[in-house]
């Protein structure tokens, strides 16, 4: 029986926050389910991505293993009615639906943010896992490969990945180009909401940066600055990290100006203090830019560049499909003729079995320059006879008439009995 290359997905897109926190897997549930697949299956190509917005489980196998495989998250994550929970992921058992839809998660067109390019790097990691535990095969290891070819053209050949497309990546990138000059440029976020912690995950990409972070609730604070290696302010006490900040990114939820032009006022501002206030309503005053040296952006400013860079996300979209379906044909090409491969090996085989008892009962009393020089004729003769054969299995996986071809070929030279190499 064949592989069949096949996927289970639960994403932002079939299961809401709460639920895809609860499948989500961190790096140690993903070895061990793995290590399980390899186990209890004999899986030789296996992939396991898990991000906020997805946990997507692809592999190869003859058999549909998606409840099993559902079932082993349960049993790792503790949730002994996992079952119930079925509604919520996509199932694709095919090769062409998986494998079309690894491209799309792999070069953004699924994500949440059209264009993410945090998921190109998570993708390479879930790879580099498989391939680390010695489940990543010729067929895995070609398609992630031709994967990561096409994220390459996209990039290069598209607009899809130009500009920041969400509001934290614009602020991320207003921050970056601001304080291009500035040495460890010191950030001060406050608020860590749902706009704010998405902002203080993607200041990973500012490694330069000091940064400092407060909430109303210290011990969120205290978690997300323990995962990203930030320092926690408390927020009753932030007047003098607002002073000493050159960036201040404000995301807190009040009716009322939380920074003022009067509290600005009393900083002693060096060359410029950048202002963000990515509060609805405004958690800055606007005056405050009256203050010497006060640059003040709001979330209408950023949002406006963000549109700006989705718009020409979703314009490239065609043309990212039409890479994706390049790529995708060249891929089945060379798994097609992956598919004569072992025919091809068995055929080397029997003429190599032929010549070489041939020799041995015709060359028994010949001189080792005579063996040697009917050696090169009869390979020579060998290579020329494979040459048709090859050509035409070849060709008939461009006509996707492999199987037909294989059947002939195997006939005609009685190939059946010979055990292709591993």
């Amino acid at each position: 029986m064949q592989f069949k290359f096949s996927a289970i997905s639960l994403s932002h897109k079939t299961a809401p926050v709460q639920i895809r926190e609860l499948i989500a897997l961190d790096d140690q549930s993903i070895h061990s389910i793995l290590i399980k697949l390899k186990e209890f299956f004999s899986l030789q190509d296996a992939l396991i991505l898990s991000t906020c917005n997805r946990t997507e489980v692809y592999y190869s196998h003859e058999l549909d293993l998606s409840s099993e495989i559902i079932k082993l998250i349960g049993l790792e994550k503790g949730i002994p009615e996992v079952t119930d929970y079925l509604e919520y992921f996509e199932l694709y058992k095919n090769d062409q639906d998986s494998v079309s839809h690894l491209f799309r998660v792999a070069v953004g067109l699924e994500a949440q943010v059209v264009g993410d390019i945090q998921i190109a790097n998570q993708v390479k990691r879930a790879y580099q896992t498989s391939v680390d535990l010695d489940m990543a095969g010729p067929f895995l290891h070609r398609l992630m490969h031709t994967v990561f070819f096409t994220n390459k053209r996209v990039v290069q050949e598209t607009a899809f990945r130009d500009g920041a497309a969400s509001l934290s990546y614009a602020t991320i990138e207003l921050m970056e180009s601001l304080t291009s000059n500035t040495y460890q440029p010191r950030i001060l976020l406050i608020g860590l909401g749902e706009i704010g912690e998405d902002v203080a995950k993607n200041m990973v990409y500012l490694p330069d940066a000091k940064v400092k972070i407060s909430n109303r609730t210290q011990e969120k604070a205290e978690i997300i600055a323990a995962e990203l290696g930030f320092e926690v302010v408390p927020f009753d006490q932030l007047d003098q990290a607002m002073n000493e900040a050159d960036v201040i990114v404000s995301s807190i939820h009040r009716n009322d100006p939380f920074i003022t032009k009067e509290l600005i006022s009393r900083f002693k501002i060096q060359s410029y203090k950048l202002l963000i206030d990515l509060s609805v309503p405004r958690s800055i005053e606007t005056t405050v830019e009256e203050v010497p040296g006060v640059i003040l952006y709001n979330v209408d400013n950023i949002r406006s560049k963000a549109s700006e860079a989705l718009d020409k996300r979703l314009a490239s979209i065609p043309d990212v499909e039409k890479l994706i379906s390049e790529s995708i044909d060249e891929f089945y090409n060379w798994k097609k003729e992956m598919m004569v491969s072992p025919t091809i090996n068995k055929l080397k085989q029997s003429l190599e079995q032929i010549r070489l008892e041939e020799m041995s009962r015709f060359l028994k009393n010949a001189s080792e320059d005579e063996v040697a020089i009917i050696d090169k004729i009869t390979k020579s003769m060998m290579q020329k006879i494979l040459k048709v054969p090859v050509i035409q299995l070849k060709n008939a996986c461009k006509r996707d008439e492999a199987e037909e071809m294989i059947e002939i070929i195997s006939d005609l030279f009685d190939l059946d009995k010979i055990k292709s190499d591993k």
